[in-house]
């Protein structure tokens, strides 16, 4: 299938970015210092190498079948019937991927800016939303994505470094933690928030030299692991442990801590939210493009538009599941590790049969 090639390296890493940085900002401290107590830093940067390998996997991959996705390349790899069951079963986690980004940022919303908003309205909004952005084509896709990389990155790092001024350096301490049992739990479910990064797949076809991809996957889980591990151990620092496991959001209470010098401007979190919304807007965005066209190639037509209303309802359904925001994180822990078999391991599996069977795609033009 030809694709026009278009993406640049940069673009292709904003697109990866921000299919990273979401809703899982928020939990994030509270999963890692569950998991490894004051080495909370290292869980947290033990599952960004686990993201980096399985994206590297993907990328070299893509950068083998520079013409196709997964979609096509598994069957070609795997045989066609293999290929599209696996192909379904991706289709179908980025399905339940997004359900539950959009039902997460509802639980936010009501909680934090609209208690008297119904949580279905919020979570149909964003929805509605998405799907009509999914519309456009993946030119338009990465300028969306270009445009709103900066706005998410910088008052990121503005608010983390306002928010130092009480931070103590012995809630960092051991580095290791005091009870290693819950790492490996812990690093890959954090792994599992970075998922959307798995989008890379869908965009390699569409760059103009798909030979530099490994660049912008280097460049992006750089970018959105740094800032993942900076929140952690600002928040921790700031925090404590034992603080932290009383807080649902604290990467939401550190911006509630943050002040401006000269105190003209009280509240940061007020924009630290609008930077929050953003942050899902471009994952949920990421995740449903990601979706409508992974099924447009599994059935080989033209145009991707047609599934961006005909998936809504299923996502809408499955994002109303979960009976309370307890029950909700328990189902993303568990969607988001299980997902680990499908964004990592299966793509492994499919780079070593590759190389055994030496097959390959046709180089670009």
């Amino acid at each position: 299938m030809d694709f026009p090639k278009n993406l640049t390296v940069y673009q292709t890493t904003a697109i990866v970015i921000n299919a990273v940085l979401g809703v899982g900002l928020l939990p994030l401290p509270l999963i890692a210092v569950r998991a490894g107590d004051t080495g909370a830093p290292m869980v947290t940067f033990l599952a960004i190498l686990v993201t980096l390998f399985g994206l590297a996997v993907l990328t070299m991959l893509g950068m083998r079948f520079p013409e196709q996705s997964i979609i096509h390349y598994s069957e070609d790899i795997i045989g066609k019937w293999l290929g599209r069951i696996g192909s379904l079963f991706i289709i179908a986690f980025f399905i339940t991927l997004t359900s539950l980004v959009a039902r997460e940022f509802g639980e936010v919303v009501i909680t934090n800016i609209l208690p008297e908003t119904p949580l279905e309205i919020t979570v149909i909004v964003m929805l509605v939303l998405a799907s009509i952005f999914s519309r456009n084509d993946m030119m338009t896709f990465a300028y969306i994505h270009v445009f709103y990389l900066p706005i998410l990155f910088v008052p990121s790092i503005a608010i983390i470094a306002l928010s130092l001024g009480d931070a103590d350096p012995l809630y960092l301490q051991p580095l290791w933690g005091h009870d290693a049992s819950g790492m490996v739990t812990g690093v890959f479910t954090i792994a599992a928030l970075l998922q959307g990064s798995f989008i890379i797949t869908m965009i390699i076809p569409f760059m103009r030299a798909p030979e530099k991809a490994m660049k912008a996957t280097i460049w992006s889980i750089a970018a959105a692991g740094g800032l993942y591990v900076l929140i952690v151990i600002n928040t921790l620092a700031l925090f404590g442990p034992e603080e932290i496991k009383n807080l649902l959001w604290p990467t939401l209470e550190l911006a509630r801590t943050a002040t401006i010098p000269g105190e003209f401007v009280e509240r940061l979190d007020i924009f630290f939210l609008v930077v929050f919304v953003t942050a899902v807007f471009t994952t949920m965005y990421a995740t449903y493009m990601f979706t409508i066209y992974a099924i447009k190639q599994l059935f080989r037509l033209r145009d991707h538009k047609m599934f961006s209303f005909f998936i809504l309802p299923f996502v809408f359904v499955i994002a109303m599941l979960p009976q309370n925001t307890i029950q909700m994180y328990e189902i993303i822990e568990r969607i988001g590790r299980a997902g680990l078999v499908l964004t990592i391991i299966y793509p492994v599996l499919l780079y070593v049969i590759a190389r055994l069977r030496k097959k390959q795609g046709r180089r670009s033009q």
